[in-house]
C-alpha cells in the first residue's frame, strides 16, 4: 500500500450546474471562497477554480478570477488551479485570459470530444495556444485526460515541445462522450503512464467512490467536488463540497494514506513556494 502522502484536489463549482438544477451551488465570489476555505479545512490542498458572472452564468472574465482568488486567499493557504476549459463554446482567447494571473497551476485539456450533447473543442491550434499562454505565465500545467486518444496527445505534443516541460496529469473519466469511469481503464491509463510522473483521477457522478478509493489504493492522487458529482449517496444531494472532501480524507486515513499539506503537495508537485496574494488583471 502506497504511503506517499496524498493531494486532493475539490472541484468547487464547474460551468454545467445551475441553482435550479443544484440548488446549493456556490455561484458568488464570496460563497466560492467560503466553499474553498470549508474544503481546504476538510483536507484538500488544490482548489480546481471556474467562476460564474454576477447572473451565475460560467465567466472567464480576469476581473472575476482575482476577486474570488483574492477572498480565497484571504481565507486560506492553498494551491489554487485555474480552469481553462470554461463553458463549452468559450472563446479561446476568454479561455487564456485568466492566466495572466498567474496561478499556480492551470488545466490543459489534451483533445477534441463529444461532452454529452456538445462538442468540446480542442484542436491542436487551441491545445498549442493555451500551452504558450500557461508557459508564458511559468505556470503549472494539469493536462486533462478524458480517453486514450488524448492521453496519446500527451507524447505527440511534449516532443514537438508544445507541453510544458513541467506538467501533471488528470485523468477526467465518466463524461458522456468520454472514457467510462471504471477500475479497468484507470489501470490501463496509469499503465502507460511515465515512470515518476504524478496524476490524479476524477471520476464523474457515482463513479466519484470507487474510483478515488482505487487510485488512492493505487498511489495516485483524486479530484472530488460538486462539479463532478452532486450527490453523496443515492438519493441524497451533497450540500457542500467539504462532505466530499471529508470522505475521501477519512478513506485515506483508513487506507494509511496521510493527508498532503500545501507545502507537501507544492513538494510534490515541483511548484515554488506560492506568494501571498495575486496578481492585478492588467
Amino acid at each position: 500500500m502506497p504511503s506517499d502522502p496524498l493531494i486532493i484536489t475539490c472541484a468547487l463549482v464547474g460551468a454545467e450546474q445551475t441553482r435550479e438544477t443544484y440548488p446549493f451551488l456556490p455561484l458568488s465570489p464570496e460563497e466560492i471562497a467560503v466553499a474553498a476555505e470549508e474544503a481546504v479545512a476538510a483536507g484538500a490542498t488544490v482548489i480546481h477554480l471556474h467562476v460564474r458572472d454576477a447572473a451565475g452564468k460560467p465567466s472567464q472574465q480576469v476581473e472575476i478570477f482575482a476577486e474570488v482568488s483574492e477572498k480565497i486567499r484571504r481565507r486560506c493557504d492553498c494551491i489554487l488551479q485555474y480552469s481553462t476549459g470554461g463553458a463549452v463554446g468559450t472563446p479561446l482567447a476568454e479561455r487564456c485570459a485568466p492566466l495572466q494571473l498567474r496561478p499556480e497551476m492551470a488545466t490543459l485539456s489534451m483533445g477534441t470530444m463529444n461532452f454529452g450533447p456538445d462538442i468540446y473543442e480542442n484542436s491542436e491550434s487551441t491545445i498549442t495556444a493555451i500551452a504558450s499562454a500557461i508557459k508564458d505565465n511559468g505556470i503549472m500545467a494539469e493536462l486533462e485526460v478524458f480517453d486514450v486518444g488524448m492521453f496519446e496527445n500527451i507524447a505527440r505534443f511534449a516532443a514537438r515541445g508544445i507541453l510544458p516541460q513541467r506538467h501533471h496529469v488528470d485523468f477526467v473519466l465518466g463524461v458522456p462522450g468520454g472514457m467510462a469511469a471504471t477500475i479497468g481503464n484507470l489501470v490501463l491509463l496509469v499503465d502507460r503512464l511515465a515512470v515518476g510522473q504524478s496524476w490524479t483521477a476524477a471520476a464523474l457522478g457515482r463513479q466519484q467512490l470507487p474510483l478515488t478509493t482505487h487510485a488512492i489504493a493505487m498511489g495516485g492522487h483524486v479530484r472530488v467536488g460538486i462539479e463532478d458529482n452532486i450527490y453523496y449517496r443515492k438519493g441524497e444531494l451533497v450540500r457542500r463540497n467539504a462532505q466530499l472532501v471529508d470522505r475521501v480524507a477519512r478513506l485515506a486515513r483508513e487506507l494509511e494514506r496521510p493527508i498532503a499539506t500545501v507545502q507537501q503537495a507544492r513538494a510534490i508537485l515541483g511548484l515554488k513556494q506560492h506568494e501571498t496574494g495575486v496578481r492585478s488583471p492588467n
